[in-house]
């Protein structure tokens, strides 16, 4: 099972609740795209650089902190893709009320998840639960 430490993963929801904060101060998409960069690249290419900068200032190797579940991060990324891809989008349609909504959506579920409650992991947790219940009441 991959792991991730998790430092690194709390490094990923501060930036994006630091950059919601400023997006909403500012009125402006533009700090959103460092996350949503971040995030996309990480999906796509398994590199994100935010963890890749903040990789570099753990006094302690990787493996000696606690560990979060990869694919759950992942699950988690595509969640807040999607919601900073309809800010940014909506920011630039000139969609207000949509941008703040969206915005304030993705930083209260990453503000959420440094305070100990995982949003995603309750949605993943309850669509495998589903799933799982579905293939179940298939085989009988």
């Amino acid at each position: 099972m991959r792991t991730i430490p998790k430092p690194l993963v709390l490094a990923n929801q501060w930036t994006i609740v630091l950059s919601v904060v400023i997006s909403l101060i500012t009125q402006s998409a533009w700090i959103l795209f460092i996350p949503l960069v971040s995030c996309l690249l990480s999906l796509f290419t398994g590199f994100n650089p935010v963890l890749a900068l903040v990789k570099q200032f753990l006094s302690k190797s990787p493996d000696q902190y606690e560990q979060e579940d990869y694919d759950q991060l992942q699950f988690n990324q595509w969640m807040a893709v999607g919601f900073l891809l309809v800010a940014t989008i909506s920011f630039f349609m000139n969609w207000s009320v949509l941008f703040n909504i969206a915005t304030v959506m993705v930083g209260i579920a990453a503000l959420v998840a440094i305070m100990g409650f995982c949003i995603g992991c309750f949605i993943r947790f309850q669509y495998q639960k589903w799933n799982y219940r579905r293939k179940k009441s298939a085989a009988q």
